[in-house]
């Protein structure tokens, strides 16, 4: 049996998940009522697939059974069951369902484990996004490019461009892909991934959230306050201006720039290292149970 939790204790739980994620939630809604973007926070909820009502959703995750009627609620999800001591998570119809994501989050994040982080990529995924392309193609083309688009040209040009993460790979611009110095595919993903990239450690959230509801709220969430951490130095390295926002530029076109950025990285690296553990450990008590069933 695992551990049961009682009406008034999980529900406390689930109360103090949903206020929590609001924080960011709760700002989110009203912008998007109000027709306004954001250049750095609205990438939490349109890159990654998350949706705000799901996210502040609480899920107790594996082993875990909830006492009371208002369980019953539970079992609307397919991979919940009755138990004799009250509702929980079926893991082993939850491992089912999701068997392909869970042995290939659980390669890629282990692998990823065993590197030492590599801290000298500078955030210039950002500019090489921009790199060469006429103001109206700008992403973000609502806020100014720092340096101007020659000058955010010069930076590309005069840097050793460096990602080894595909899925900011993808979005280089034609002209600044041949500059880098890796060439990731989908298919090198598990041999390329490191620690120490910025992407990387903002994407334990999308693997926390892949593997909802089996991923306990508290650590979905954990994962997404360092994702909306690291990404506020990803925007803040990133060639546009946005100190109309608050957000100060780490300007990594400069060597102090740089040590800046690298220094923070290699905070956030220590900073997601536990965090990936504990999906690591999701994902083998998860592939346990997999081959178990067979």
């Amino acid at each position: 049996m695992g551990v049961v939790l009682s009406e008034s204790e999980w529900t406390a739980r689930r109360d103090a998940h949903a206020e929590r994620v609001r924080r960011w939630t709760g700002p989110h809604h009203e912008r998007k009522a109000a027709g306004r973007k954001h250049p750095v926070l609205d990438f939490l909820f349109s890159y990654y697939s998350h949706r705000p009502s799901r996210l502040e959703r609480w899920h107790p995750g594996p082993g875990v059974v909830l006492e009371g009627d208002a369980a019953l609620s539970y079992l609307k999800w397919p991979v919940y069951r009755r138990t004799a001591d009250g509702v929980a998570l079926d893991v082993e119809a939850f491992a089912r369902e999701r068997a392909n994501t869970v042995v290939f989050a659980g390669r890629l994040l282990a692998a990823t484990a065993e590197r030492a982080p590599r801290l000298g990529c500078f955030g210039l995924h950002e500019w090489a996004m921009v790199y060469r392309q006429r103001p109206e193609q700008v992403r973000h083309d609502a806020w100014p490019l720092r340096l101007g688009s020659e000058g955010t040209d010069r930076v590309v040009e005069s840097q050793r461009v460096q990602c080894g993460h595909f899925d900011a790979f993808r979005f280089f611009t034609p002209d600044a892909r041949p500059r880098n110095a890796l060439q990731p595919t989908r298919e090198t993903q598990v041999e390329l991934e490191q620690p120490g990239c910025l992407h990387a450690n903002m994407d334990l959230f999308k693997w926390a959230y892949k593997l909802d509801p089996a991923t306990p709220s508290e650590l979905v969430a954990d994962c997404f306050e360092l994702a909306a951490r690291i990404r506020e130095l990803d925007m803040r390295a990133s060639p546009y201006d946005l100190a109309g926002l608050g957000y100060g530029p780490v300007r990594i076109e400069t060597a102090e720039g740089r040590a800046e950025y690298a220094r923070q990285q290699a905070g956030f690296a220590e900073a997601a290292a536990p965090l990936r553990a504990r999906l690591i450990e999701l994902t083998r008590l998860l592939g346990a149970v997999l081959v178990t069933a067979r």
